[in-house]
C-alpha cells in the first residue's frame, strides 16, 4: 500500500461518487469513478487500479456480474474488490465474497471506516507477493505452519487437522469476512458433502480450545466468520 494508489469507485449515485472521490483524495489516493458496469470494466482493464470499490446495485449489469467478469480476466482477476451493499442484503454479501471480493461495506458508512477498510485491503493485497510465512502470530496465539502446531502463550494447544486448517485460514485472511461455504470449500474440499453447521461446530470447538483468545474469531451474522484484533 502506498500513497497515490489508484482506486476505482463504481456507483450510480452521484452523491456517493462525489463523497468517495473527495474522501479518497483527502487520504492521498487517486480516485477513478464509473457509473455502470461496462464503464467500470473498461476503466479496470485500461487503468490498472490498485483496488476497486464496487456497488452491487447498478443499472443494467449489476455488481456481482461485474465482479464475475473482472475475476474471469487475466488483466483484472488479481485486483482486490470491496463490495458496497445495502443494509440487510445478506445474500448479496455472501455472493460477493464467494465470487472473490475481499471485503464488503454496508451503506450507510462513515468516511473514516471506508478509508480504514480500503487501507486494510490494500495492505493484505500488498503482502500476497511476499515470501510465505513459516509462523503466524496474533496476541498470545502462535501458529507454526511447518510443524503444524499451535501454542497459546507458549503452551501447546491440541487441535484436530480441520481445526488447524480453519485457524490458519482465518488468521491468513485477517480482517476479511469468510463465508461458511468458502470455509467448507477451502478446509473440507469442494467434493466433501458436509453442511454449514459443520463449520459452526468446529468454530465452537476451536474457540473453546483457544480459551480467551477465541474472542479473535468473530461471528458475522448471516455470512460467516472473520479473525479480528
Amino acid at each position: 500500500m502506498s500513497k497515490g494508489d489508484k482506486i476505482l469507485v463504481v456507483d450510480d449515485e452521484e452523491d456517493i461518487l462525489n463523497l468517495l472521490d473527495y474522501t479518497l483524495s483527502r487520504a492521498g489516493f487517486e480516485a477513478l469513478t464509473a457509473r455502470d458496469g461496462p464503464e467500470a470494466i473498461e476503466l479496470a482493464m485500461a487503468g490498472a487500479p490498485s483496488l476497486i470499490v464496487l456497488d452491487i446495485m447498478l443499472p443494467g449489469m449489476d455488481g456481482t456480474d461485474v465482479l464475475k467478469r473482472l475475476k474471469e480476466s487475466d488483466t483484472t482477476r488479481d485486483i482486490p474488490v470491496i463490495m458496497l451493499t445495502a443494509k440487510g442484503d445478506e445474500i448479496d454479501k455472501i455472493v460477493g465474497l464467494e465470487l472473490g471480493a475481499e471485503d464488503y461495506i454496508t451503506k450507510p458508512f462513515s468516511p473514516r471506516e471506508f478509508i480504514l477498510r480500503v487501507k486494510a485491503v490494500l495492505k493484505r493485497a500488498g503482502s500476497k507477493d511476499s515470501e510465505p510465512e513459516k509462523t503466524i502470530s496474533h496476541g498470545e496465539i502462535l501458529l507454526d505452519i511447518a510443524r503444524h502446531r499451535v501454542s497459546l502463550a507458549g503452551i501447546p494447544v491440541e487441535l484436530s487437522t480441520k481445526e488447524f486448517k480453519l485457524l490458519h485460514r482465518l488468521m491468513t485472511s485477517h480482517g476479511r469476512v469468510l463465508s461458511r461455504d468458502g470455509l467448507l470449500d477451502s478446509v473440507w474440499g469442494e467434493d466433501c458433502y458436509v453442511t454449514e453447521r459443520t463449520v459452526d461446530t468446529h468454530i465452537r470447538r476451536l474457540r473453546a480450545k483457544l480459551q480467551g483468545a477465541g474472542k479473535y474469531i468473530e461471528t458475522v451474522r448471516g455470512v460467516g466468520y472473520r479473525f479480528v484484533e
